[in-house]
């Protein structure tokens, strides 16, 4: 597996290789390795049905790119839509930075508004990561975000999981908090907490499947890493390697998608999942 923040290559020729993290990456691939993972395998399978080796992909909360830029450095073409000036400056930056500065574009909006901002039916592969938290209607989030892909196209959703915040929670010895997450209907923990909705795999698959797309694959992201201390996987030789390799395993297994910090979700149109 290789490494999606490798050097960038001509914007003549794209480079097809594989945005996998490899173990020589950061403890910061930890909480994005599954689902590179997840989405290369996506993106390969939308090339080789559309024989185009460019798609075009549309990231809805995309922020500074960390996603968006390597896929650019794949030879896609990425929107990024966000509503912070400051982020999308740093896209801007981070672009042309990579020399993708041709196959990214960063305009100012939110999920509510998106087709002020986006055409409708215009995109391949539609990002929503880390959007249905904030947004005051998930569902409506969702269906957005769907309007906006093709008749054959992929949604790679990721959200904060309800199961991984109780058991932080309650690991750190808070255990009211612990059980107010458990019982509060958005999964905050407390006023303090700052993130203001959290779900269950259960939740995030019923909102794909009721704005009509097949739920291709579910998995959970951040199983293991955010528990285990940072010290043992920074000191210990091979550790992050083995952890990466522990997260890949237990991402697709249903039983652990009830304590991840993340879960991750792609739908697929029905015109995809019947070709």
């Amino acid at each position: 597996m290789s490494d999606p923040m490798r050097p960038p290559v001509s914007p003549h020729h794209p480079q097809r290789t594989s945005l996998r993290s490899g173990p020589s990456q950061p403890r910061a691939s930890l909480r994005t390795a599954v689902v590179w993972e997840v989405l290369q395998d996506a993106l390969d399978r939308r090339v080789k049905a559309t024989g185009r080796q460019s798609l075009d992909v549309l990231d809805t909360g995309g922020g500074s790119g960390n996603f968006a830029v390597p896929l650019a450095r794949l030879g896609h073409r990425v929107t990024v839509v966000d509503p912070s000036p400051n982020a999308l400056f740093a896209l801007e930056r981070r672009a042309a930075e990579a020399e993708v500065a041709d196959r990214v574009q960063g305009v100012q909006g939110d999920a509510h508004g998106l087709f002020d901002v986006v055409e409708r039916g215009g995109y391949d592969v539609v990002l929503c990561h880390g959007v249905l938290e904030y947004v005051d209607d998930p569902a409506e989030g969702v269906r957005n975000a769907v309007a906006a892909l093709r008749a054959e196209g992929v949604l790679s959703l990721l959200a904060a999981g309800l199961g991984g915040a109780v058991l932080a929670r309650a690991l750190a010895g808070h255990f009211k908090e612990a059980k107010q997450a458990l019982q509060d209907p958005d999964g905050r923990w407390g006023q303090g907490d700052p993130v203001p909705r959290r779900f269950t795999a259960e939740q995030l698959t019923g909102l794909v499947e009721g704005a009509g797309l097949r739920v291709g694959a579910v998995h959970g992201v951040r199983v293991f890493a955010d528990l285990v201390p940072g010290v043992l996987v920074d000191t210990e030789p091979g550790a992050l390697e083995a952890l990466l390799k522990l997260e890949e395993a237990a991402a697709e297994l249903s039983a652990f998608h009830s304590v991840a910090t993340q879960l991750h979700v792609l739908g697929e149109t029905r015109e995809t999942a019947e070709a």
